[in-house]
């Protein structure tokens, strides 16, 4: 029965087919479906596959660079005889990268290999490559045939040099393809470099070493110490074998530093074999990101009605889906059973697609849409494609959906979800941690699911169980804390003042609950409770520490509300303390002539004499004093105090109660013991407290602020909510010391901002475990101390110093650790990595034998760290802070070995035994092991003292490390991100280990190794509650167990990101096998379509490499069947930091309508990346971001290519770059005046970096972290002067201006450095056509080929009505690929110049969806940022204008100091009354007489733009406005 159903069901739609076949058929024929295809290309030329391979595999391991070259130069023929075809290379390449992975790895290496994601790192060493060559010329000038080294071939391509193209590939020098660079010279044969090798007295000329970079591939045999010999050539060439054999023994045997850095130079590729060469010819396409064709909205006519141009018709290289269903029907299935029927059945699906196609419904068909989507998704066979095809045709299927009957179960549980998250809302966690939906892409994405295959990979060879992996895995990190509190409390704080005692405060009102009462803004909280600490540390000889007095006191004078106090102390001293290395003698210190005269001492004591015999308002009121006499008789304020300040300031003071005169109690206090000492000791608490090394800071309630008032105020409304949190919560009430609670839950006995790291600095961890399993590693040899009876405890945290044993500060490092464990510690362990310089004398060396032994044999001794550390003290003394002659010298350190092992109940028959044995070369030889693991795999260079705290590294600064400071990284380190792994470590069930290794030290080593992994982790801390989501009916789930990933979600299919994740899942599902749980999320109301457009994320696949030739196509995004009568507008959805633009489209991409398309069956477009965007935030050191700050951007050669300013918006900066290696420098002028950038923590020694060097390596960008500090002198003056306040000062100086120096430096880098070519173009024009004057800049902004006709229209009509130069700028993100390649030649005919900008839109700025509103956008929020820094003034025009005057009129016009003018309309042309709606109505009200001003045309003074900070106004009131959606009706229109 069911098959005779079927039977005349086929005859039914057979005969359909034949009767519309024979009706319509030259109707179908002339509205055949046509198709868009879009691709995105890189502007540098493609990369070889093989080498991208070799850069893949560094990410994982970067040994595995190595043995990957090893086993294709041992295993893989030149001739690739068995490779016929780009396909058949790529899968060997994969074949032989992943059997050097583990399983999981493996799948990913082959999509990203075809992603291309390692290209960018390629482009990089082409620039350094070119940078070798350029720095010896070749005798023949061969490589300078022309100004890059570029081939004819690559010249020809790039019509417009880029100069932010720094990495072009090079022309091969003198037909060679591989060179070797030692800094001194090049060499192009083997035979050259093997002379070399053998004058060992030439290798070693340090000053021409080349500069190597973190990631440089060097060799894992080489010494670092060795002369560097950089490789340049590609895998697969002869030249490059030979030399990596010759490089290889060199390393081997000690003589070089070898490293590769991988290019195959233009005119190689014959020489690399067919697969070496793979992607090298071909334009590379890349994937990852999405393309959008929206029915656009015609609120304004934007078709260009001219006709429609013919060009040349690329071929259409993809043919028809047939397996895509229409209506029901699945033709291919249908032409298989009936091809006699071909035509006909084609013109039936033609017409079915025709009439699919869908943007409204009625409102009772809307109702249950976004169920009726859900369901038809989780009832498919593949829901995850089901979601895709659904989404990204969602116009073509949206009626058959709302035919749909629904289950009321997924209805239920939708509802019923969405109790707990609101209604088309879309969240996704991997393993646990949130990714950001709005910034995922697949680069992202690929690296965040290779980052947690790594780690399980490397837990399991830990033989962590599976299920422990994955409970690791799905651990996330709590948030950073950013509220440390510094536990003064002790005897030397002095209070000015008490809330709850001091009879001032009576009439206040106690009740606790009034801090909820809210009160106007700035306004505090007036109670009489001690709810604020104000505890400014400080110096009272400093002009910073005198100024917080005086603030302090007008404080209190003015009753605000917050208990006062300092706690003073004396630099010098601290100073001294320092210097000794942490240690207070105070036998030294009694004679010392520095600290008798020390002044601030000084002053400490007397203002403790005061505060005892007087009360401390009277001692406040002499440091007042002081304070008064020092700016009364300085010239400047910024004086130092003086001697006679001090002693007048003490005879000023009201000391009524005193028996003798001022001036005898002032000699007497000089040389009173008592008050000195205690002054000693009040600077001796700020030393351990660690607050010192800030000069003054504030404390309120143990956090630590800036001194300024601005940062108290701060201060105190940064503390009031957490205040109010505790209040309304109960926990704190009338009765608790708030002060106490604080300080006892999160207070930490000492202060250090390299340890404690408050966000500004971002510590640095690396991964122990890949160090330990990378083969033999110095991690295997360490024999742990312990504190004293805990040997056999489980230690969570473990401290490896890393310590240079010849240097005096290494040896104080060792000294300290050895102190912490003395003083007890549960929870941690010590681990030495001794290290040395090259002319370490013996003792050097037998110290760290002893060491070894010492662990080896006696860790479990009592007085074993009393050993050490006598040990460490004579060394100390003996051997670094004196010279001793060699001979008597090593005996005696060995002979004082056996004396003090034997004092301390040590046997010293083991070192009696080991140390005569030990061998010089043995324990140099280990040294320098240990000097490579700690450079190589830790980052630690050779000299620096560092401490590795679970993979945290925290190399020593200038200022002294205490013992107290391994307790604070301890306790930090563990409450933070090691507790938690210690608890699920501590339940494995160990079945693969052997009961016998399983020891406290093996528990321990695991616990180290996994949270050193975990904390390389580069993911969010914020997690979601996903499992309270029900996901019976309305829920995608996939399980499997033996999967490391696991991926959460919650999605709206029909919305844009619903779009996207559904692609990016399925890469997911395919090459990682996750276990997903994704609840379906729609919205259950609809009042429009959710979604108007089509759309496609491109990713790559294995069909994009040729299987019949050696070819590599890249992917493509192919929309098939599009709708003819409706107008699509293109949008791509690309990662944030790259900037693409249309370079090939014959048709007018914003006003797609295929009808036009004729014969042409695909519409073909394809775009460039013009750039990628580094992005990032300045901050300036206790302050807000340093808005106007200049920034510019080059290479080592070329330091200026690209400028911007700091905004005041976040601080946030962006500028143009290639992948490459590049130089940020702040601007000559008043920036580099006032500021330096800040390097490292702020611990004493702030290291002034005037640059800082930036590698782009790959495609998702860069945001840089820059803070800048004011030069001392420099601390007050302002970075923004008005002009006019500039112009008088430079009358009185003598000088121009600061304004005027930048722009004429400016104008000296931008306007001659890619546009000269043009401007000598243009000079021509103006001379034709007689131009002369002063230029005006005309700015304008066109989207679409009609608004670029307008645009023509608009430059001719402003030409013809001046005399003067004219240059215009145009945003050249929007503009079409014919109007960019007519614009040189209108230049040239008409005589004007032109300059083409961007502008990548922030992040954090509310971004509109509308294509027109984003152009509007553009044309008033970037004005201060889009433009070089060189120009002063432009005007603006809309496209669409036709100029009648000469634009020099409103150029020259005086704005009177305003930083906008706009023109008002004008009311001359009598027959245009009728269209003045301003002239009735609301408008006629609402300006009562004023004139009408539109955006259509003004003029921007960008001066004044810049110094009136107008851009960061107009987008702070932008953000504001934009978040209702209904303000924004034309964004830029009327004013």
């Amino acid at each position: 029965m069911e098959n005779r159903f079927r039977a005349r069901f086929c005859v039914l739609i057979l005969l359909a087919c034949s009767i519309y076949s024979g009706l319509t058929l030259v109707g179908a024929q002339n509205r055949r479906p046509k198709n868009v295809q879009v691709a995105v290309r890189v502007k540098w030329s493609g990369t070889p596959l093989l080498l991208e391979a070799g850069e893949l595999l560094s990410k994982e391991s970067k040994n595995l660079f190595w043995e990957f070259i090893d086993d294709w130069l041992l295993h893989v023929a030149k001739t690739d005889g068995d490779s016929h075809s780009a396909k058949d290379c790529v899968k060997k390449i994969v074949k032989h990268g992943s059997f050097l992975l583990s399983e999981p790895l493996a799948p990913l290496f082959e999509y990203s290999l075809s992603l291309r994601s390692a290209s960018p790192r390629l482009v990089l060493y082409r620039q350094l490559a070119e940078e070798s060559l350029s720095s010896f010329p070749l005798p023949d000038d061969s490589y300078s045939n022309n100004e890059r080294g570029l081939d004819a071939n690559e010249t020809a391509d790039i019509k417009k040099f880029d100069p932010l193209l720094v990495g072009v590939n090079p022309k091969s020098p003198d037909g060679k393809c591989c060179w070797v660079d030692t800094g001194g010279a090049l060499f192009f044969d083997v035979a050259d470099l093997l002379l070399w090798l053998q004058r060992p007295n030439e290798l070693g000329d340090a000053s021409q070493q080349p500069e190597t970079y973190d990631f440089d591939h060097i060799h894992f045999d080489s010494n670092i110490m060795s002369p560097v010999a950089i490789l340049y050539g590609a895998l697969g060439t002869d030249c490059f074998r030979g030399f990596h054999v010759t490089l290889t023994q060199a390393a081997k045997e000690g003589k070089v530093n070898y490293v590769v850095r991988p290019v195959l130079p233009s005119g190689c590729e014959a020489e690399v074999g067919l697969c070496g060469a793979v992607g090298a010819r071909d334009s590379l396409n890349l994937g990852g990101y999405g393309v959008e064709l929206a029915l656009k909205n015609m609120e304004y006519k934007a078709m260009d009605d001219s006709a429609i141009k013919k060009g040349v018709t690329l071929e259409d290289p993809r043919t028809e889906d047939l397996n895509q269903e229409v209506r029901g029907f699945i033709f291919s299935k249908i032409l298989e059973r009936k091809s006699d029927l071909t035509s006909g059945i084609m013109a039936f699906r033609d017409y079915l697609l025709s009439s699919t196609i869908s943007d409204t419904l009625d409102v009772w068909e809307l109702k249950d849409l976004g169920h009726q989507t859900a369901q038809r998704i989780v009832q498919a066979s593949d829901p995850l494609q089901s979601m895709q095809e659904i989404n990204q045709n969602f116009p073509s299927v949206v009626s058959s959906l709302s035919r749909m009957k629904l289950n009321d179960s997924i209805k239920d549980e939708i509802i019923a979800n969405q109790k707990m998250i609101p209604p088309g809302k879309s969240l996704m966690a991997l393993n646990g941690a949130l990714i950001n939906i709005e910034d995922i892409d697949l680069y992202l994405l690929i690296d965040l699911v290779h980052q947690e295959l790594s780690l399980a990979d490397q837990f399991s060879k830990l033989k962590i169980p599976h299920s422990t992996v994955r409970k690791l895995l799905l651990t996330v990190t709590p948030p950073e804390l950013n509220t440390f509190r510094v536990d003064f409390r002790s005897a030397h704080v002095h209070y000015l003042n008490n809330l709850e005692e001091d009879a001032m405060y009576r009439r206040w009102r106690n009740n606790i609950n009034e801090i909820l009462v809210p009160v106007f803004p700035g306004q505090p909280h007036y109670i009489r409770k001690n709810l604020y600490h104000a505890v400014y540390v400080l110096d009272p000889a400093t002009v910073c520490g005198l100024q917080s007095i005086d603030m302090i006191t007008s404080f209190y004078e003015n009753t605000f509300p917050m208990r006062f106090g300092v706690i003073l102390y004396s630099a010098q001293f601290i100073k001294k303390i320092e210097m000794s290395g942490g240690e207070l003698h105070s036998s030294a210190l009694e004679h010392d002539s520095e600290i008798e005269n020390d002044k601030s001492s000084l002053i400490i004591q007397l203002f403790i004499y005061i505060k005892e015999n007087h009360g401390p308002q009277t001692a406040f009121q002499f440091l007042s004093n002081v304070n008064r006499l020092r700016i009364e008789s300085a010239e400047s304020t910024d004086e130092a105090v003086e001697m006679h300040h001090i002693e007048g300031a003490f005879v000023e003071t009201d000391l009524s109660k005193a028996k003798s005169s001022p001036q005898e109690i002032l000699l007497k206090l000089k040389k009173e013991q008592t008050f000195k000492e205690m002054s000693q000791e009040s600077s001796l608490s700020v030393f351990k407290l660690g607050v010192g090394t800030l000069q003054c800071c504030l404390l309120m309630n143990g956090l630590v602020f800036d001194f300024s008032e601005e940062a108290l105020i701060n201060a105190m409304s940064d503390e009031l909510p957490r205040i109010q949190e505790q209040v309304y919560y109960g926990h704190i009430n009338s009765r608790t010391d708030v002060l106490d609670k604080f300080l006892s839950e999160n207070g930490i006995s000492r202060y250090n901002p390299q340890i404690l790291a408050d966000g500004k600095v971002k510590r640095r961890f690396v991964s122990l475990a890949s160090s330990i399993l990378g083969g033999d590693s110095v991690l295997n040899e360490i024999n742990y101390l312990h504190s004293p009876e805990t040997v056999d405890d489980v230690k969570a945290v473990t401290h490896l110093l890393a310590v240079d044993v010849t240097s005096k500060k290494g040896i104080k490092l060792l000294r300290k650790g050895i102190h912490y464990l003395i003083g007890g510690t549960q929870g941690a362990r010590v681990g030495v990595l001794f290290s040395a310089s090259q002319t370490a004398d013996l003792p050097s060396l037998l110290l760290t034998k002893t060491f070894e032994i010492t662990a080896a044999s006696y860790s479990h001794k009592k007085k074993v760290l009393d050993f050490l550390d006598q040990l460490c003290s004579f060394y100390e003394h003996k051997y670094i802070l004196r010279s001793t002659t060699a001979a008597e010298s090593n005996q005696e350190f060995v002979d004082k070995v056996y004396e003090l092992a034997e004092a301390n109940e040590l046997f010293s028959k083991a070192y009696k035994f080991l140390l005569p044995e030990a061998s010089d070369l043995k324990l140099r030889e280990h040294l320098n092991k240990v000097s490579q693991f700690l450079y190589r795999q830790l980052g630690i260079p050779s000299g620096v003292n560092a401490i590795i705290t679970n993979g945290r590294v925290t190399p020593l600064g200038a200022s002294v490390f205490l013992s107290d400071d391994l307790h604070l990284l301890e306790s930090v380190e563990f409450k933070h991100r090691i507790n938690h792994i210690v608890e699920i470590i501590e339940e494995v069930n160990w079945q693969d280990v052997d009961p016998d290794m399983l020891t406290s030290k093996y528990i321990s080593d695991v616990i180290m190794f996994v949270s050193s992994s975990m904390a390389t982790r580069d993911r969010s801390t914020e997690s979601a509650r996903f499992e309270i989501l029900n996901a019976e009916y309305s829920a995608v789930v996939v399980n499997n167990e033996n999967s490391s990933i696991h991926i959460d979600a919650v999605v709206d299919p029909l919305s844009p990101s619903g779009q996207k994740l559904s692609s990016l899942l399925r890469v997911l599902a395919k090459y990682a096998h996750p276990s997903m749980r994704i609840v379906l999320n729609p919205l259950s109301s609809l009042g429009d379509l959710p979604l108007k457009n089509y759309y496609r994320y491109v990713v790559p696949t294995m069909d994009d490499f040729s299987s019949t030739d050696y070819t590599v196509n890249g992917p493509k995004a192919f929309f098939a069947n599009m709708p003819l009568s409706k107008t699509l507008t293109m949008n791509l959805d690309v990662p944030e930091p790259w900037l693409v633009e249309p370079v090939i489209a014959i048709h007018d991409l914003d006003n797609i309508f295929l009808e036009n398309l004729g014969d042409t069956r695909t519409l073909q477009a394809v775009f460039e990346l013009e750039a990628l965007v580094l992005t990032g935030h300045c901050a300036e050191k206790d302050h807000g971001p340093p808005r106007g700050l200049q920034l510019i951007l080059g290479t080592k050669n070329t330091p200026h290519l690209v400028d911007t300013i700091v905004m005041a918006n976040l601080g946030y900066w962006q500028m143009k770059v290639h992948p490459g290696v590049w130089y940020l420098q702040l601007a000559p002028g008043r920036s580099s005046e006032l500021y330096f950038f800040r390097d490292g923590v702020d611990d004493g020694s702030q290291e002034k970096s005037l640059s800082k060097r930036i590698a782009i390596n790959d495609l998702r960008g860069n945001v840089v972290h820059l803070e800048v500090v004011k030069k001392k002198g420099k601390e007050h003056e302002k970075l923004l002067i008005s002009s006019d306040v500039d112009n008088q000062s430079k009358d009185k100086r003598g000088h121009s201006s600061w304004n005027s120096k930048i722009f004429e430096w400016a104008s000296s880098f931008i306007g001659g450095r890619d546009h000269s070519k043009k401007s000598d173009d243009c000079l021509k024009g103006h001379s034709k056509g007689g131009r002369h004057g002063k230029t005006i800049n005309i700015f304008s902004i066109a989207s679409g080929h009609l608004y670029e006709r307008f645009l023509k229209i608009m430059i001719l009509s402003v030409l013809k009505n001046t005399h003067r130069p004219v240059k215009f700028w145009f945003i050249k993100n929007y503009l079409s690929p014919p109007f960019k390649d007519v614009i040189p030649h209108m230049a040239r005919e008409y005589g004007f110049d032109y300059e083409l900008i961007t502008y990548r839109w922030p992040t954090w700025l509310h971004k509109q969806t509308e294509k027109q509103r984003i152009i509007w956008a553009y044309k008033i929020l970037f004005l201060d940022v889009i433009f070089p820094l060189s120009l002063e003034k432009v005007i603006f025009v809309d496209a669409d204008q036709v100029v009648r005057a000469d634009m020099g009129e409103l150029y020259d016009m005086d704005i009177k100091g305003r930083p906008l003018a706009y023109t008002p309309f004008c009311d001359n042309n009598k027959e245009m009354d009728g269209y003045r709606f301003w002239r009735q109505g609301f408008w006629r009200d609402h300006l009562q007489g004023k004139p009408y001003h539109i955006s259509a045309l003004y003029v921007v003074d960008l001066v004044k733009f810049r110094e009136t900070a107008a851009g960061d106004h107009l987008r702070v009131f932008y953000e504001t406005l934009s978040k209702d959606p209904n303000s924004l009706a034309n964004l830029d229109q009327g004013r």
